[in-house]
């Protein structure tokens, strides 16, 4: 019997590497056939072989994306959303009609963003700009109150703080009015706060559902895989969207020692049901339930000239629209590109893009605030931005209070606006919605809250950036490094 237990101790070691290496050649033979990126694709498999084990498994837990599997499981079966049938579209022929002569050459950017998407554009909508939580909490209060069928709010932040309170105690109060109430909140974002809003909401009556809440090991990838959107519908014909989270720091009147500056947009028209859909098919996903019926989705009228289309993008099947996208903005851009942005880390090809259009005669500009609340993605930002400033591109940054804004305006007449930023966790990580619009005025106002902020700024200029001392410029190039996971 010992005879036999030694020489089974024996194989032990030969039985250990031979599962190593299976467990190597299957996590590698997966890196390479899903991967879309190459350098993500030679990474892991070079993190799999050089750590022996270890690498199959860190794979395992923050290599391999479950997101597109997981939604087919909940949505297998389930009825499709009706959103994209009820807008009567925009087909590209009426588009170039509706715009001025000169604009003409925004047909091909519609056309691409056509194919991206498969939503139809919508005419006949509203996006009014609301400044900092100052001018959007009180519209958006004020729609709750005034709320009678439906109320549908995601965000990735929900304070429990004031501003979060009054929010839950205006939501209370409609469910008491018999509203139906759908609240979807980031199971990350929701910890920004200690403890959490979602005990006043139970307390409430308030629906709500955290977005991937995980600590089993094999699912922590789901701390990159946020839910980044933020959109409030009220009765499936009043719309918010843009880049504010629910927080006090986002009232500058309320003096808070974490003031942000922020852009968010009220929405009407017959686009709302697009954003309405943005967040049914979230809520299907975090919660199985299908909201449906003319108090989610009633019949919209016209109530604007923009016309606009929702872009949902993330790390499933909506994977790199936006990266798309923004290509194709900045190769149709003629005159002017203007980039508001919290968190700039473009990957190469989108700065080759932008020095393309600079080289052009393009005039970019970039606004990046002075002070980040990401220290490393800040470093980061300024390892790389001597790429742009060499070929002409100009680069501002807004003082404080914090300046979180995010849009982009294409030759004073399309627009981007929403929740994603220029990094990859936006472009690659994150789910974000969007919203591309065509319409001079709003480009307009855009570009006065832009030169607003422009005026305010210090322009960086590569005499800057080169100056800096050698210890800044090792801590920013390897943050650099870092930029991917930032």
């Amino acid at each position: 019997m010992n005879a036999i237990l030694n020489f089974l101790a024996g194989l032990w070691p030969l039985f250990a590497a031979a599962m190593t290496l299976v467990m190597s050649l299957i996590a590698s033979a997966h890196a390479i056939l899903t991967k879309r990126e190459t350098s993500a694709a030679v990474g892991w498999v070079g993190v799999i072989w050089l750590a022996p084990f270890v690498g199959a498994v860190l794979y395992l837990i923050l290599g391999i994306n479950r997101i597109s599997r997981r939604a087919t499981l909940r949505r297998g079966g389930a009825p499709s959303l009706p959103a994209t049938s009820r807008i009567a579209p925009c087909p590209i022929e009426s588009l170039e009609e509706a715009i001025p002569p000169e604009k003409k050459h925004f047909t091909s950017l519609a056309r691409l963003v056509n194919n991206l998407t498969s939503r139809p554009l919508a005419t006949g909508n509203s996006l009014v700009p609301l400044v900092c939580g100052d001018e959007a909490y009180p519209q958006m209060l004020g729609a709750i109150k005034d709320a009678r069928h439906s109320i549908a709010l995601t965000t990735y932040i929900f304070a429990n703080d004031k501003t979060g309170r009054e929010f839950v105690e205006a939501l209370g109060r409609a469910v008491k009015r018999g509203v139906e109430v759908r609240v979807l909140i980031d199971s990350v974002g929701a910890r920004y706060s200690f403890p959490t809003i979602l005990h006043r909401m139970r307390r409430a009556g308030i629906t709500y559902s955290r977005f991937m809440p995980s600590i089993v090991p094999w699912q922590m990838a789901y701390l990159n895989l946020r839910s980044h959107r933020k959109i409030l519908v009220v009765d499936g014909k009043t719309g918010f969207t843009g880049g504010m989270n629910i927080a006090i720091g986002n009232g500058l009147k309320e003096n808070s020692s974490h003031a942000i500056q922020d852009l968010h947009f009220r929405v009407l028209g017959p686009v709302v049901c697009e954003l309405q859909e943005a967040f049914a098919e979230d809520w299907a996903f975090s919660r199985g339930e299908i909201l449906d019926g003319d108090k989610w989705f009633p019949e919209l009228e016209p109530s604007g000239n923009v016309i606009a289309r929702g872009i949902t993008d993330g790390p499933d099947e909506s994977f790199d629209r936006l990266r798309l996208t923004l290509h194709g903005a900045l190769s149709t851009a003629r005159k002017s590109i203007r980039i508001a942005t919290p968190y700039f880390l473009p990957d190469n090809s989108l700065i080759s893009a932008i020095n393309t259009a600079s080289m052009r005669g393009v005039e970019v500009d970039i606004l990046l605030p002075e002070k980040n609340n990401l220290r490393f993605v800040d470093w980061a930002c300024l390892a790389q931005i001597n790429q742009l400033l060499r070929w002409g591109c100009r680069v501002w940054r807004t003082p404080p209070p914090f300046d979180h804004t995010k849009m982009m305006v294409v030759d004073d007449f399309w627009s981007l606006i929403g929740s994603a930023n220029w990094d990859p966790r936006s472009l690659m990580l994150n789910f974000e919605f969007n919203v591309e619009c065509y319409e001079r005025d709003l480009a307009l106002k855009l570009e006065d809250i832009f030169h607003g902020k422009m005026a305010r700024a210090r322009r960086l200029t590569l005499e800057d950036i080169e100056q800096r001392p050698f210890p800044v410029k090792l801590r920013d190039g390897v943050a650099r490094l870092l930029s991917p996971y930032l």
